[in-house]
């Protein structure tokens, strides 16, 4: 059977240090693992013969003045090797401990791909699955025309997108710059002094900073109005009927046609995990994170604390730790004999996480 080179890296005749005339049909696009025993040829086969010609062959790619300052390079010891491509070659004494170290990383090729797909990428919103794009002022103008030509329009700049609080100092900014009327959680609502919301309450917040019928004698209006809008809702303006219904969502920077999300322009930093723009808010960029086993810390809830409940703790004996414990028995009702699975949640919470509750150490001051 004829041997396909373009899924397969084929040796013939390697004869580099102790190999003896070794063939040997390598797969493409596979982890392949080279065993056996010491001085068997793992490293002859891996480094001096398969990635030393791979390096040769680039090498000769290279002009006659390119090569003059690397050196000669001799061809490795074998009759023929076939479907090569471009090869990298980590050694084991160059690797990093660090989590932040990859084989990215260590060949450089990292950083070329976080190139790439800064200027090459396309992308789509997390929430739709669509497309971003972006518009110039002139172009979301000319749209805003087209779209909703002879109609009744509300402009509206966006300011909080589903965000806790009261607003309170927000709403009085806005109240001096002169506008009159904000959009707050698909209600037009009319600004006062001291308005304030319900600060445990998520919120959607547009200020409105138009009324327009786009008529033909509108044109000034709307570019006037669209700059202001632009510049109040950092380059996202929303546009809606007067019954705030059917919003769509207009963007100089990358936006979710439908939603309004919003994204930065790509840099490379927005996909490294060793960057606070790219890494994972919640593993900081290492791949994974520290977790609390509670099965581990109360291994079984039918035992109470006196007797190692919490199994870090172990038995009860003299000291603060339990002392403490027995004040916050005493304030939420129950005692350190109690099996630990009918204690309250809200006591558990304070001794498992802690409190910024003061307790009385009643043991400590006799």
């Amino acid at each position: 059977m004829k041997s396909d080179t373009h899924r397969t890296i084929e040796v013939k005749g390697a004869r580099v240090h102790n190999l003896r005339n070794v063939d040997v049909s390598i797969p493409r696009n596979r982890l392949t693992v080279i065993t056996g025993l010491s001085g068997s040829g793992k490293s002859s086969l891996a480094f001096d013969t398969i990635y030393a010609e791979g390096q040769r062959r680039y090498m000769e790619t290279f002009s006659a003045y390119a090569r003059q300052f690397l050196g000669h390079m001799e061809r490795p010891d074998v009759d023929q090797i076939t479907g090569l491509s471009p090869v990298i070659s980590i050694e084991q004494k160059t690797t990093s401990r660090n989590p932040r170290s990859t084989v990215g990383t260590t060949t450089e090729i990292y950083d070329f791909l976080r190139l790439l797909f800064a200027r090459a990428s396309e992308a789509y919103s997390w929430e739709t699955g669509e497309k971003m794009v972006r518009y110039t002022e002139d172009q979301i103008r000319q749209i805003i025309s087209d779209r909703y030509r002879e109609e009744f329009i509300l402009l509206l700049a966006p300011l909080i997108r589903s965000r806790k609080g009261h607003y309170k100092e927000l709403f009085e900014q806005i109240r001096r710059k002169g506008y009159l009327y904000a959009r707050i959680d698909g209600k037009i609502t009319e600004l006062h002094h001291g308005m304030r919301l319900d600060r445990y309450k998520t919120h959607q917040i547009e200020i409105v900073v138009d009324r327009l019928h786009l008529t033909g004698g509108q044109e000034k209006r709307l570019k006037e109005s669209l700059q202001t809008g632009l510049k109040e809702g950092k380059g996202v303006i929303m546009i809606t009927d007067f019954d705030g219904k059917s919003p769509a969502y207009f963007s100089r920077r990358l936006m979710c046609p439908t939603t309004g999300i919003s994204y930065d322009e790509p840099a490379p930093n927005t996909f490294s995990f060793n960057s606070p723009q790219g890494a994972c808010p919640v593993c900081k960029g290492l791949g994974y994170t520290h977790e609390i086993d509670i099965k581990k810390i109360i291994p079984d809830n039918h035992l109470s604390i006196r007797n190692g409940g919490i199994a870090p703790l172990g038995k009860y004996r003299q000291g603060m730790i339990f002392w403490q414990l027995e004040a916050i028995a005493k304030k939420y009702g129950f005692t350190l004999d109690d099996p630990v699975g009918t204690i309250p949640d809200e006591a558990m919470q304070v001794i498992l996480l802690g409190s910024d509750e003061s307790f009385k150490l009643e043991r400590i001051l006799r």
